[in-house]
């Protein structure tokens, strides 16, 4: 597929491939990024930059003040959107299905990313196509937009792609609130096929049976064990017995603080795996 041009913006090409997004490391300061799954992206077109304010300018017709790119709310960028979207059925009806002009979701922002089509800024924060979320549980697989599940303020918030203000290639999940003016954004926008098709997404519920007896198990061996073993090794036998609540007490912290950063790893969900929505 050739590239695309939209209102003076040029689309690139990123082929349909498996990404996997997430950590499979089990300590809990990952509980955040888990579960790692595989996402199938299909055929999309993203720009290599974000917009500028020139680009801003020419699309609104109007002169904009220097800033008015970084600066972003809801109202603000779906009035964009849905600009550019007017245009989109003649652009792509030689490709097959329904197209739109939105953000990009996080899988497809990596996989682009992977593939080396875009270029990221350090220490800028790219606006998302997911709402906010406490994990990968539920999330979709097959690169469409993450709906927010819940309530509370959170539901007016976006997912962000926040890149290192010292090393553009490392870049982490962040969120940016949208029910006001928001300013640092920047705005990346994608030509993507519209997915009809019941959505497949991680399976919510983890296998909490096997979550706690991976815990008890490695918290025995890591802490509660060692705590009774050194002072048996050191000739202290008969603290062991007098002094076995302290010990058990200890052992327990100690196996707790190594969960934090060592558990086993946890099982990679593939495409087949996901559930049906």
């Amino acid at each position: 597929m050739e590239d695309l041009n939209l209102a003076g913006l040029v689309f690139s090409h990123v082929k349909s491939d498996s990404i996997f997004i997430g950590e499979d490391r089990g300590g809990w300061i990952y509980a955040s990024q888990r579960p790692k799954h595989e996402v199938r992206c299909p055929d999309f077109f993203i720009t290599k930059e974000p917009l500028s304010l020139s680009e801003l300018s020419s699309i609104l017709d109007s002169e904009l003040s220097p800033g008015d790119e970084t600066t972003w709310n809801k109202e603000r960028l779906s009035a964009i959107i849905s600009l550019l979207n007017e245009n989109i059925n003649d652009l792509v009806s030689d490709l097959e299905g329904e197209w739109e002009v939105r953000c990009p979701t996080q899988s497809e922002w990596i996989h682009a990313k992977n593939s080396e089509i875009i270029n990221s800024k350090s220490g800028t924060k790219e606006i998302l196509a997911d709402a906010v979320s406490s994990n990968y549980r539920g999330a979709m697989m097959d690169g469409r937009p993450r709906r927010f599940e819940g309530h509370g303020p959170m539901q007016w918030h976006t997912a962000t792609m926040e890149i290192h203000p010292n090393d553009n290639s490392v870049h982490a999940l962040s969120s940016a609130p949208m029910d006001r003016d928001s300013h640092g954004l920047s705005l990346r926008l994608v030509i993507t096929p519209i997915r009809k098709k019941p959505a497949r997404i991680v399976p919510k519920k983890a296998d909490y049976g096997a979550n706690i007896r991976s815990e008890l198990l490695w918290t025995t061996v890591l802490g509660v064990i060692p705590s009774f073993a050194i002072p048996w090794l050191r000739g202290m036998g008969d603290y062991v017995y007098s002094g076995w609540v302290n010990l058990l007490f200890g052992g327990l912290c100690v196996g707790f603080v190594t969960g934090a950063f060592w558990r086993p790893k946890r099982p990679v969900i593939m495409f087949n795996d996901g559930e049906l929505q």
